[in-house]
């Protein structure tokens, strides 16, 4: 009974087991046999940092496969779960020169922004300056289209006041030639009077002159 519970003990770490990863530790090089123990034949060697398939684990021993396929069994106390210093340091030295890489990516591209931002902020200075200056000439627009509206007001008003000057001119001119008329009427009235005075004046003073005697009245 006991035997039958360490088997399905064993066989549940080996199920649990089955398909990890783990690395032959740091500095070594161990033998791949074909079974749990040093009498069982050596399949091949595996160096430091070798990748390895877990395929079921023992209490002494792991059943492991290759990255070309090759099974057998290794020590557990050969085998980590993490890579080699090496292999860390050549992955963290990848990494990091893929971060510098893209970091140098990055920068090309704030540089490529910092110049867009740039010329997009030249571009806006250009085109609000020639915005105010559009603006500007709608407004000059503006007060030339209102003014032919403003002229014809000044012309109707221009032409009445000229009416007005017509009409008042009118008047004056028939006033001068009232005045003209009444003057020449008393100047006619004044020359007929002092002609017909000239012919009173004739007709009395000859009889206001005094008589010669005729000389048979002497006698």
């Amino acid at each position: 009974m006991k035997r039958t519970l360490v088997a399905l003990v064993l066989a549940a770490t080996a199920i649990a087991a089955h398909g990890e990863t783990k690395y032959v530790i740091d500095q070594l090089i161990i033998n791949l046999r074909s079974g749990q123990s040093e009498q069982h034949r050596i399949v091949r060697t595996l160096p430091s940092g070798t990748k390895l398939e877990i395929l079921e684990t023992t209490s002494d021993y792991t059943r492991v496969r290759t990255s070309d396929g090759t099974e057998g069994w290794v020590l557990n106390q050969y085998i980590s779960n993490t890579p080699i210093a090496k292999h860390r340091l050549a992955e963290a030295e990848t990494k990091l020169a893929r971060v510098e890489e893209e970091n140098d990516r990055l920068k090309k591209e704030l540089a490529d922004v910092s110049a867009k931002e740039m010329e997009v902020s030249k571009q806006h200075k250009e085109v609000s300056g020639e915005q105010k200056k559009l603006t500007e000439e709608l407004d000059t627009l503006r007060r030339v289209a209102a003014k032919p509206f403003e002229i014809e007001t000044e012309n109707q008003q221009i032409k009445k006041q000229l009416l007005d000057l017509e009409n008042e001119h009118e008047l004056l001119r028939r006033e001068n030639q009232m005045l003209n008329d009444s003057s020449d009427r008393e100047w006619f009235l004044t020359g007929a009077m002092v002609v017909i005075g000239g012919i009173v004046l004739g007709l009395i003073l000859p009889s206001l002159r005094p008589r010669k005697k005729s000389g048979w009245s002497s006698l």
